[in-house]
């Protein structure tokens, strides 16, 4: 069913990063629901090509395009962009979903899985950005949407906790939205910029983290009712279907039992 205020987006273009489960799936489908053409990539796309085909069975009205690319990798990212340029026309909404955390402590973690960190949640995530606007700012696209999927660990850092340098990638993502929106509007667009920041959301997310304590893992999700991917994507529709005059910088959502 269509949602109010998504009608001027039917037959857009949108890309999803890490569209291949959990929030960018939820995401993906979304929209594809609200008559976009929606471009998912990840670095495997078997995931994403069922999803297509459970979107072309349903008969929802929009299409989903997999295309896999390896976001730590810039290369990739610049072919995506041609490709879609070149196939769709370009970009007019850019979703910023993948992220990556691995269990690397500021004391005794990995400079590799700091660096992996780092790469995936905000080089690659500005690179989509700056690439996302150029292709808008060549068609002269004056109403497109970034949107980045945060993380309340953008807004406070967990005592005891392993995941202090994740916490910093989501703060930085936090810093690059609104210095984002300072620079959208220096250049006189109106495209907007917007940060989503949930809190514990059931995904596979935590079994990534403590990949070697599935237990632990699972005891993330068990202890409340938590959010799910669903209430995130419910919240980009949200975001897109204001009217293009208003500006929304940061949501912050969180299950109604989390405690911070």
């Amino acid at each position: 069913m269509a949602r109010a205020g998504m009608e001027r987006w039917r037959d857009r273009v949108a890309l999803v990063t890490g569209a291949s489960g959990g929030i960018g799936a939820s995401v993906a489908r979304a929209l594809v629901q609200q008559g976009l053409k929606v471009v998912g990539c990840a670095r495997t796309v078997g995931n994403i090509e069922e999803l297509a085909a459970e979107c072309k069975s349903a008969g929802y009205p929009g299409t989903l395009i997999p295309y896999r690319c390896d976001l730590a990798n810039e290369e990739d990212i610049l072919s995506m962009f041609s490709a879609i340029r070149s196939q769709h026309s370009g970009v007019d909404i850019c979703i910023n979903n993948a992220g990556l955390a691995r269990p690397d402590s500021l004391l005794s973690g990995s400079t590799s899985g700091w660096k992996a960190m780092f790469n995936v949640n905000v080089l690659a995530l500005s690179i989509c950005t700056r690439e996302a606007y150029q292709s808008m700012k060549e068609r002269n696209v004056d109403d497109g949407h970034i949107i980045n999927i945060n993380s309340m660990s953008g807004h406070r850092v967990i005592p005891q906790s392993v995941t202090h340098f994740y916490s910093a990638t989501k703060y930085a993502v936090t810093a690059l939205t609104e210095g984002l929106r300072q620079e959208l509007r220096e250049a006189q667009t109106h495209i907007r910029a917007t940060c989503i920041s949930p809190g514990v959301v059931e995904t596979q997310f935590a079994f990534k983290l403590h990949d070697k304590d599935p237990e632990k893992a699972a005891a993330t999700y068990e202890h409340m009712k938590c959010l799910k991917p669903e209430d995130v994507a419910e919240t980009v529709i949200y975001v897109l279907s204001t009217p293009p005059h208003v500006q929304i910088g940061d949501i912050q959502m969180r299950p109604t039992e989390q405690v911070t």
